[in-house]
Order: C-alpha cells, then sequence, then structure tokens
C-alpha cells in the first residue's frame, strides 16, 4: 500500500516467491518514479539478479534485443527465464474524481477489483 499526505493513494499486490520484493520495488518506481500508466508498468519485461554477487541476470523473453546487448556489454550474462517473471495487480485512488483505476497481470490470471 502506498499513502501520500495521510490516505491511501494505492493497494497493490507482486507475486513471485524471490521475485516479489524487487517487484514492489519495480512496479513502485516505474509509477512515480518514471510517470508509467498502471498497466504499462506491469507489463514491462522483467529481469532478476540469480543470486548473491553473481552476475547473471534472468531475464524473461520479452527483453529487448538492444537492452540484452547493452547488459552482456556491461558484464551481464542473461539467464532465458523459463516462465513469466512474477504478476502484479494495482488500483490507485484518484481522490479529486473519485475513481479507481485497476491494472492486471497479463502473464497469468487475475483481477483488479475496488470499490
Amino acid at each position: 500500500m502506498v499513502t501520500r499526505d495521510g490516505r491511501t493513494e494505492m493497494s497493490f499486490g507482486v507475486m513471485g516467491g524471490y521475485y516479489q520484493a524487487m517487484g514492489h520495488a519495480h512496479l513502485v518506481s516505474k509509477i512515480f518514479d518514471y510517470g508509467m500508466d498502471l498497466q504499462e508498468a506491469i507489463d514491462l519485461p522483467r529481469l532478476i539478479p540469480v543470486g548473491g554477487n553473481d552476475t547473471r541476470v534472468e531475464a524473461e523473453h520479452t527483453v529487448p534485443p538492444a537492452v540484452a546487448t547493452e547488459l552482456e556489454r556491461r558484464g551481464f550474462k542473461l539467464v532465458p527465464s523459463p516462465d513469466p517473471i512474477g504478476g502484479a495487480q494495482v488500483i490507485r485512488i484518484d481522490w479529486e474524481n473519485g475513481t479507481l483505476t485497476g491494472a492486471s497481470e497479463s502473464r497469468k490470471d487475475g483481477i483488479a477489483l475496488g470499490f
């Protein structure tokens, strides 16, 4: 949950085992730091480090080739993920307009519901 000025602004959940904590940070950053809309933030390709100080990075097949090439140029070894990485649902509250906006994971079954 994200709050601002004492009010709930966004409720969300990210699943995915070892990806979960990083997934929460990714989602919040994409929405608040980069101004992405909810669905865009959820749908972007995902990457996750493999192991502690290792340079391996697990990557979904949707990572653009230019991104993969740049990561490899920087010394990372991309490991293809056999499955989608994680999943998310999110609802954002617009207190001024009295509306809820939701988005749900396209990689898995799910729905974002609010009332």
